[in-house]
């Protein structure tokens, strides 16, 4: 079993930096990929970007070109880079692993908040 622990989130500027981190722990090696999505109040949850074990980026194209994901194998760990932020990157952001066996595992969320 997968756990997933995201951090980083809080209230920042039109304009700001954020970095969220998701530290992975457990069965590591049932991940295929990992990514973030996020909900806005009243919204659907949407993917924001992913990133699978080979390195291959996704990104929505709403933060392509702002927002940037990575991740360090060595600490299981995944980031994203959140630069020039709107007021409508407010929501929840979740992390996510897909395993192998196409089963979703989901972080307890993090709220990051874009004041105008």
């Amino acid at each position: 079993q997968v756990q997933l622990v995201e951090s980083g989130g809080g209230l920042v500027q039109t304009g700001g930096s954020l970095r969220l981190s998701c530290a992975a722990s457990g069965s590591i090696f049932s991940i295929a990929a990992m990514g973030w999505y996020r909900q806005a109040p009243g919204k659907q949850r949407e993917l924001v970007a992913d990133i699978t074990n080979g390195g291959r980026t996704n990104y929505a194209d709403s933060v392509k070109g702002r927002f940037t994901i990575s991740r360090d194998n060595a600490k299981n760990t995944v980031y994203l880079q959140m630069n020039s932020l709107k007021p409508e990157d407010t929501a929840v952001y979740y992390c996510h692993a897909l395993s192998r066996l196409f089963s979703s595992i989901w972080g307890q969320g993090t709220q990051v908040t874009v004041s105008s």
